[in-house]
């Protein structure tokens, strides 16, 4: 049985895709969506972009038939959509400064009201609309085409229980035959294990390398990266991803302290300032101010940035060695910028370049929605490595939540892809506090 889909202005906003996702349903979109759209069509940003997508859309469909009674929509199978709008009055009780919004769930209960043999669904991303809605008797979903639970997120490692036999060849030569993967999965490219005999204790670190079948140990790195030594096998992982250029998209999960944006800092340094295998270290982050946006800061774009992007700057610094007494002491962040081996741009300026040969660090990518992160990876260039780190449980970007953001869905759609590689890091090393209160707050 077909079912009705009416779908919140902020769905149409999140992804202008959401009108091909319905297969073959009835999707109703309420006049005053198309309002609320029309005001963002001048927009710069990525609602802009998506407002105007979505208008063209609605524009070219039109051509189809009525509008008013249903077109059919191309790329489906047997999908309609049509624009409604209503006179009915809600009940009092819900207040006048929600017009647009109570018009909107007017317009799902006429609907359910004048096809009462079709079940109706109300989609939104706003969840207070979607319990205001359900208060109204109207069934409410959030969209979400790429859920999944953060709780399962994958790792990038894996506990490798060897037989005796092979466990001796392990420590003995550094490598041995790679098990079978449990449940009958196989084991993703660029994986890594914590190699032992099951009890737990003195378990190695060793990558999986799944194109010769065999777990080959991890080696100690002599000589620290930028300064920075792994303080903790997950770090170590890391690193391993971070320093292999054969690895072009690498993401890094975890909490506040882990070192996910230190590490990645220190091996794009190493890579570009040492080893020269990329040209310069760009450095971007997406911009959610608590207060007041960017433009409303004094001076030009790296003024305006500098508040947003401090936290690499302090980083940096502490890379750099200030006051180690080290061969790099008396360099600031500010000369690194200067010598042009490291750019810091807003990601807005990155839609529609082609980045070749640079070390990319996109921080904070929690904060991004799939449809951006695609935007962003889409601009890689020749031997050119991307690294995404985030929080997925510190999101400030109210159209996204843990298991819908950019972050997460990399990680789910490049799990088994031989040039990615994924390590959730969950041990904090900032500091003692810090750990303390990234477990209790």
């Amino acid at each position: 049985m077909k079912k009705n889909f009416v779908l919140d202005t902020n769905v149409l906003l999140y992804d202008p895709n959401a009108l091909m996702a319905f297969e073959d349903n009835n999707i109703v979109i309420p006049i005053y969506c198309v309002e609320e759209v029309d005001q963002f069509k001048k927009d710069l940003s990525e609602l802009g972009r998506n407002a105007r997508q979505v208008s063209r859309m609605l524009d070219r469909l039109r051509h189809g038939g009525s509008l008013s009674e249903g077109v059919p929509i191309e790329g489906t199978n047997g999908g309609t959509l049509r624009v409604a709008f209503t006179a009915r009055i809600l009940p009092p009780e819900f207040a006048n400064n929600h017009k647009t919004d109570n018009r909107i769930l007017a317009t799902a209960l006429d609907v359910r009201e004048r096809e009462p043999g079709t079940p109706l669904i109300f989609i939104s991303k706003d969840i207070n609309l979607r319990i205001r809605g359900a208060a109204l008797g109207l069934e409410v979903q959030d969209y979400d085409t790429e859920r999944a639970d953060i709780s399962e997120l994958y790792s990038g490692w894996f506990e490798l229980t060897l037989a005796p036999e092979a466990l001796q060849e392990f420590y003995t030569s550094g490598e041995a035959a790679l098990p079978p993967p449990p449940a009958g999965e196989p084991y993703p490219p660029n994986a890594f294990a914590m190699v032992g005999d099951g009890s737990g204790l003195g378990a190695s670190p060793a990558r999986l390398r799944t194109d010769t079948g065999r777990v080959v140990a991890l080696k100690t790195r002599t000589h620290p990266v930028w300064g920075i030594k792994p303080r903790n096998s997950e770090q170590r992982f890391a690193f391993e991803l971070l320093l292999d250029d054969k690895v072009r998209l690498v993401t890094l999960a975890g909490k506040a302290g882990t070192g996910k944006t230190l590490l990645a800092l220190a091996a794009g340094l190493q890579k570009v300032a040492e080893e020269e295998a990329y040209q310069k270290l760009l450095v971007s982050r997406p911009i959610f101010p608590l207060g007041r946006d960017i433009g409303f800061l004094p001076g030009d774009v790296e003024d305006k940035l500098r508040p947003w992007m401090q936290p690499v700057h302090d980083n940096l610094e502490l890379l750099l060695g200030l006051g180690s007494g080290d061969k790099k002491t008396g360099r600031t962040a500010d000369d690194v910028f200067g010598m042009d081996m490291v750019h810091i741009e807003p990601l807005t300026y990155i839609r529609g370049r082609s980045i070749p040969r640079q070390f990319i660090l996109v921080d904070e990518a929690q904060n991004l929605t799939p449809h951006e992160v695609k935007t962003i990876i889409t601009r890689v260039g020749d031997d050119t490595k991307i690294v995404l780190t985030g929080d997925p449980y510190q999101i400030d970007n109210p159209y996204v939540d843990a298991v819908n953001n950019g972050l997460v869905h990399v990680v789910n759609r490049f799990r088994m892809e031989p040039l990615a590689g994924h390590v959730t890091m969950t041990k904090g090393e900032r500091s003692s506090l810090a750990e303390r209160a990234a477990n209790l707050l």
